[in-house]
């Protein structure tokens, strides 16, 4: 397949879509605690969506599993694992920051870490350096990091403006402190998704010799890796469970809707994947510079998540040069997509034809 890196940006903005929105049932659960929908929420975006998805997609998927090199099945599992510490407190940061704060402190992190550290590792660095198409991919990520930093610098100015009760009107747990701290955790951990796949290359490789399309060469990997997180997420959620006292809220009905909370949580959960179903299509047609597909995923999903932020006044009483500081990100953030595609696309062009 040949790389289409302009189509490869669309299906990252399919999967931007997905994660910026996944939060948006959890809002509707009523009377639960947080660990309770979040374990819910992750069976389904953890367990039964990947393999689903998988199933569907990938012909032969148990053999595929079963002929897996073990040391990559270890390590995309590891990097799951480690992942899944970021996805944890990936939930924390939206819980005490909000949609539009969280996102970008806990994404801006991400970005760089999974953005710059596979290329290092992997000694791709110098090529970006000295290639034109390279210099252009480096600074389409550049202008995203920056991008970040404005929504980033939005949010602390939007602390500085509001009052303690004007934040928890839209936020009820509203926690600066604590929330730039698990935000700060988040985007340094969440990073090991970008290792996690790079380690299942030789499934993906797998999953083509028998019989997968290309397109969706990365399913099976993230049933390995999607494992990891749902290991480290379901420990902490079943402690919390334990220590709050919450675990009846899987079977109290009192004054509210069990059903309603199982699809809420649901539905938060199958959106959640999709990002990644989405991810791991866009990177099939990123090119050579496919590391760039994080930072691009990492731009959407700002995108997203500060224009549902908005929808939901979650920046109401800021002043219009906070407003503007967000639209200005969003802005920098879109302009990014397309120098990085830009990069890519001249890179691809200046190969030898595959």
């Amino acid at each position: 397949m040949s790389p289409n890196p302009f189509l490869g940006i669309l299906l990252h903005a399919l999967g931007g879509f997905a994660a910026g929105s996944f939060y948006i049932p959890f809002k509707q659960v009523r009377g639960w605690a947080w660990e309770s929908y979040w374990l819910v929420g992750g069976v389904f975006s953890w367990i039964i969506a990947p393999w689903l998805m998988a199933f569907l997609v990938c012909p032969e998927l148990s053999q595929v599993i079963g002929a897996a090199p073990g040391r990559s099945l270890f390590w995309s599992y590891f990097f799951g694992v480690l992942w899944g510490i970021g996805g944890l407190t990936f939930g924390l940061s939206m819980r005490y920051l909000g949609m539009s704060l969280g996102y970008a402190l806990a994404l801006g992190f991400c970005a760089a870490f999974g953005t710059m550290l596979p290329p290092l590792v992997n000694g791709q660095f110098p090529m970006l350096v000295a290639t034109r198409s390279g210099r252009i991919t480096l600074a389409g990520v550049l202008i995203c990091l920056t991008g970040i930093a404005i929504c980033g610098k939005a949010g602390v100015a939007k602390e500085r403006e509001l009052t303690q009760d004007q934040k928890k009107a839209t936020i009820q747990e509203f926690n600066f402190a604590k929330g730039v701290w698990v935000a700060v955790l988040a985007g340094i951990m969440s990073a090991c998704m970008a290792f996690g796949i790079a380690a299942g290359k030789p499934i993906a490789s797998l999953a083509i010799e028998h019989g997968t399309p290309v397109l969706w060469q990365n399913t099976p990997i993230f049933v390995v890796i999607l494992a990891g997180g749902f290991t480290t997420n379901c420990v902490w959620c079943l402690v919390l469970n334990w220590r709050n006292r919450t675990g009846r809220d899987y079977f109290r009905r009192g004054h509210i809707s069990l059903a309603a909370n199982y699809l809420f949580s649901a539905l938060a959960g199958v959106t959640w994947y999709f990002q990644f179903f989405f991810y791991g299509m866009g990177t099939t047609r990123m090119g050579r510079y496919d590391f760039s597909s994080w930072t691009i995923h990492m731009a959407f999903i700002i995108i997203f998540s500060n224009l549902w932020g908005l929808i939901f006044k979650e920046w109401k009483g800021s002043s219009s040069r906070t407003h503007h500081l967000v639209f200005a990100g969003i802005l920098v953030l879109i302009t990014s997509t397309l120098v990085i595609g830009l990069g890519n696309y001249a890179a691809d062009s200046a190969s030898p034809s595959r």
